[in-house]
């Protein structure tokens, strides 16, 4: 059996990916060989690549994907031959047809769950599942902010808002996005290139700012971040589309109203194996409620994953974007 995976040998733009075809190889101990059928792009992928987040190379690339299993080496328990499994991580290697995993990485899928849907959601819902539960502990009533509200991770994270009571403040481009966003459960959209988002956010809550902000963004949204956030609130940084917020004098955080700030990874919350199953299993009842549903608003062929990068940079796209085998 032939398998084509995606490497990268040195850090750049999306030129440095590279696709290489060869015998698959069998799975060894504690691994299991998944045949793809949906490979999920996330912006975290781009920060390995361009190295915000370094990595040892050469290197594969991508974290989330969902298939089915076709190998199985030895001392695997819990899994079987043609289980359905999904991955977010944390090692790369997702961007390729076939791939032997740890069976420890893998969370089995749901019926109700096709392979697209996980392969687009499973590493942002359950980053919006520690973000909003665990992480911001966000209680209904509480007028949030979220950045970026239109994107894969924003419209999961104005959902999952919504569900619970929050009130819902959202950033967006466009009037599409716009729309996006509202259909979600927004309950007040923010056109941030025309309008001051910490001053329109002050506005909507009366003058006393979010509890809890979500900026994905990074440096160009830290300020606004600070001065939209309300006394004793939390600004959560949990990406960097834009670039990494830098040096911060903590300083301004006493001086912006006793504020709190936390840099999380959703590997953190995942590390521990009862974590990951409550994480997943409140995921699961998220979708089958109702209450969380994924947009994949484009999908490109795998070995176009530069491409399909450098929409996402560019602002290009909208919700999920999905790479099929």
């Amino acid at each position: 059996m032939q398998s084509t995976r995606a490497v990268f040998r040195q850090t750049g733009g999306p030129e440095v990916i590279e696709w290489i075809t060869e015998d698959h190889p069998a799975p060894g101990p504690g691994e299991v060989t998944i045949k793809h059928g949906a490979v999920g792009l996330n912006y975290i992928d781009t920060y390995h690549r361009r190295g915000i987040y370094p990595v040892e190379l050469p290197s594969g690339m991508g974290l989330e994907a969902a298939g089915r299993i076709t190998a199985i080496g030895d001392g695997v328990d819990g899994f079987a031959i043609g289980d359905r499994v999904a991955t977010f991580g944390p090692l790369l290697g997702a961007y390729a047809t076939h791939r032997n995993i740890a069976a420890g990485h893998l969370f089995h899928l749901p019926d109700s769950i096709d392979d697209e849907t996980a392969a687009a959601a499973i590493l942002k819902a359950c980053t919006t599942e520690f973000l909003v539960e665990r992480c911001g502990k966000v209680e209904a009533g509480w007028p949030v902010l979220v950045h970026a509200a239109a994107g894969a991770t924003g419209l999961l994270l104005v959902q999952w808002l919504k569900h619970i009571g929050a009130e819902v403040i959202g950033t967006v481009s466009t009037e599409a996005k716009a729309e996006a966003a509202r259909a979600a459960g927004a309950h007040h959209v923010i056109f941030y290139k025309d309008e001051d988002t910490a001053a329109r956010t002050r506005e909507i809550t009366g003058g006393a700012g979010v509890r809890v902000t979500f900026d994905g963004i990074g440096r160009s949204t830290w300020e606004t971040s600070l001065d939209a956030t309300g006394k004793r609130g939390l600004i959560i940084n949990f990406g960097n589309a834009d670039a990494p917020v830098g040096e911060v004098d903590v300083g301004v955080l006493a001086m912006k109203g006793s504020l709190f700030n936390t840099r999380p990874m959703l590997f953190h919350y995942y590390e521990d194996p009862a974590d990951r199953a409550a994480g997943a299993a409140r995921v699961w009842e998220m979708f089958d409620k109702g209450a969380l549903s994924v947009t994949i608003g484009q999908t490109y062929a795998l070995t176009d994953a530069a491409q399909a990068q450098t929409d996402l940079q560019s602002g290009n796209t909208t919700g999920s974007t999905v790479l099929l085998p």
